[in-house]
């Protein structure tokens, strides 16, 4: 089938807002919040992010670095994590945001492999982040105290100027994948170093979709070191909203915090979603949300009733977008799309989609294939060119793929079913185990759900669910037994799971991804 193509890259509309940066905003309104704290009120406001900020780029100047180098950062959701990422942005370097729950083995990999010659940490990650070996680092920080090998990081910037370097330009975040399917791995977008008042695509599809103002309140309830966090706060930044950051998810302060701060804007994953709609009623009805304009969600498919039930709590504000953190595409949802083609994660905004088979070729509407994307921006894994070529299309074609599955519709929109490394084949059939995923999850006495394949004497792989009960107390025979029941009430047999266990918690990542192969080796006949 011909490729869907991506529309959106149009001329700005006349009212278009302006786009600024920390030192514009300070300018105008230095006192504005541009990042509160949910849990400690603590509040960062445009001065101080722009003066920190300018102080760190002089320190990176003064280490050595030039645009195109390398720093690391790994904090909780802190302060000073938006600081310290303008403070590279505006440098015009590469900086990676490591995951605060990495081990040293983890974290050194990453730190190493990216070629950072800073580190920075905060001294609540002090044992694992002391503990790495990489020889590239030249600077070690931390933040809020020190650890053998750190400098201070308040010290050190404490005597460098408040105002811009003079050699200002757009650096770019390279980023790890989660490593839900093996290593992590870097990806590199090419570096303008444009000035850096200079628009990108992100932004220009925010505008464009989501309508931010200077006004605007963007509550970001996810870790700020996964892309999208990351990445939407600076851009709201970027315009001169105020950004509040929970420092852990919690679906009831969640809902508090609309209410609190007249949030308009936000985004969230599915797990998200679920865990609002199981609070008792009187605790959801309890908080006005009538603040809020846009409701934005990633990171994974949204089983239809959770959707339906969310729209109909909160109306037609809920937008969905489908993109990584490759960048390669971008596939876009409103809430009259999704209605019109319930299931959907969009159509194509920036990129042309394809759905191929094994052998690279294009398949026709509603087959089943890997989902690739063309015309779009170009990625590589850094460091790891088998990598890379791997996420190409068999055919030479420098079609990318993230390594999912789905089909397309008549009218483009792309529906996925499943990670196409979580495949099951079981007697010569495909099973997808995100249809049985997304049943599961929504039994009142499941709190979370992970699905799979293990292996299977007669038909090769049988499924397997692994099921973190609401209450632990009823996990047993009479449970499992009813979970069968009900996935089979909903959906074929044979893609239901033919056994369950429990677990007390999944190894699910704090944006929302589940680590599915770690549960899945426990299955394994692995040395």
């Amino acid at each position: 089938m011909a490729g869907r193509r991506g529309h959106f890259l149009r001329d700005p509309e006349p009212n278009t807002v302006l786009v600024m940066y920390p030192g514009a905003i300070a300018a105008v309104t230095p006192d504005k919040p541009a990042v509160i704290m949910a849990g400690s009120g603590n509040i960062v406001t445009y001065r101080q992010l722009e003066e920190e900020s300018n102080r760190l780029a002089h320190l990176f100047r003064s280490a050595g670095l030039n645009p195109g180098d390398h720093i690391a950062f790994m904090l909780e959701n802190h302060p000073l994590f938006l600081v310290i990422a303008w403070a590279a942005h505006r440098s015009g370097l590469y900086y990676t945001a490591i995951s605060s729950r990495l081990q040293s083995e983890e974290l050194s990999y990453i730190v190493d492999n990216c070629e950072a010659r800073v580190f920075i940490a905060s001294s609540g990650l002090a044992e694992v982040a002391a503990s790495i070996d990489a020889p590239g680092v030249e600077l070690r920080l931390m933040v809020d105290g020190v650890a053998d090998g750190f400098q201070s990081y308040e010290e050190a910037v404490a005597g460098q100027p408040p105002t811009p370097i003079a050699d200002e330009c757009l650096g770019a975040d390279m980023l790890y994948s989660s490593g839900t399917t093996g290593r992590p791995k870097g990806v590199k977008p090419t570096l303008s170093q444009a000035p850096l008042d200079t628009p990108g695509p992100l932004l220009q599809l925010i505008q464009f979709l989501f309508a931010p103002a200077a006004d605007s309140v963007y509550l970001s309830p996810a870790p700020l070191y996964h892309a999208a966090p990351l990445r939407y706060c600076l851009q709201f930044q970027r315009l001169g909203a105020t950004v509040v950051v929970m420092e852990r998810f919690d679906p009831a302060e969640y809902l508090a915090l609309v209410e609190r701060h007249a949030v308009t804007h936000t985004q969230l994953v599915p797990t998200m979603f679920i865990k609002m709609l199981k609070l008792p009623d009187e605790v959801r009805a309890k908080h006005d949300l009538s603040s809020l304009q846009c409701a934005i969600h990633a990171a994974a498919p949204c089983p239809i009733p959770v959707k339906e039930q969310m729209l109909d709590w909160w109306g037609p504000i809920i937008h969905e977008y489908y993109a990584g953190t490759e960048g390669n595409g971008f596939l876009y949802a409103g809430p009259s799309d999704w209605l019109a083609h319930k299931g959907t994660v969009g159509r194509p905004l920036l990129g042309v989609v394809h759905v191929c088979d094994e052998e690279g070729h294009e398949l026709a509407p509603r087959e089943h294939g890997t989902v690739y994307f063309s015309d779009g921006p170009r990625f590589e894994y850094h460091g790891d060119p088998d990598k890379t070529r791997s996420a190409h299309d068999p055919q030479g074609r420098g079609w990318t793929t993230l390594g999912d599955i789905g089909y397309v519709d008549e009218d483009g929109f792309l529906y996925l079913t499943d990670r196409r490394s979580y495949m099951i084949i079981s007697g010569g059939v495909n099973i997808y185990p995100q249809e049985s995923e997304n049943v599961l999850s929504l039994h009142p006495k499941v709190a979370d759900v992970a699905v799979f394949g293990i292996p299977d004497e007669e038909m090769g792989e049988q499924v397997k669910a692994v099921v973190q009960p609401a209450d632990l107390a009823e996990a047993g025979q009479a449970l499992e037994a009813e979970l069968i029941e009900y996935c089979r009430a909903r959906l074929a047999h044979y893609k239901c799971p033919r056994s369950v266990d429990f677990r007390d918690e999944l190894p699910r990542h704090p944006t929302g991804k589940l680590y599915k192969r770690l549960l899945r080796e426990q299955y394994l006949d692995v040395p």
